[in-house]
């Protein structure tokens, strides 16, 4: 009997022992930093994603000579590849460079083509 009723209770307990912390945090913080109007107003983080600080990575894809006909070409510098895409927007392959040769695949990731990459473009 004294079981069934531990047991009973177990879930009540770690619930409120779980949601202590969570229910006291805003007593304990004190007041809202957020309601400050004297200090300079920072970018939101909408903002800045927008403008990132950091320099995009470019690489030269000059290596990368064969392109399906008609397709939009997307660079991924850093997977070092390029994505083919047709007009109507769906995807048709890509090419990346594995080694010291250039790998072209088709839409459903087969290998379609190989060329030798130039070794003075490592």
């Amino acid at each position: 009997m004294l079981d069934r009723m531990l047991r009973g209770l177990t879930l009540p307990f770690c619930l409120a022992a779980l949601a202590a912390p969570v229910l006291a945090a805003p007593l304990l913080a004190g007041p809202a930093l957020a309601d400050d109007e004297d200090g300079p107003k920072t970018p939101s983080m909408h903002q800045m994603a927008a403008n990132p600080p950091v320099p995009r990575a470019r690489k030269d894809f000059s290596q990368f000579r064969y392109r399906p006909a008609g397709d939009k070409v997307v660079e991924q510098s850093d997977a070092n590849r390029l994505l083919f895409w047709t007009p109507e927007g769906t995807p048709d392959g890509y090419a990346e460079r594995r080694g010291d040769a250039i790998f072209y695949y088709d839409r459903a990731g087969k290998v379609t083509r190989v060329d030798p990459a130039d070794p003075a473009t490592y």
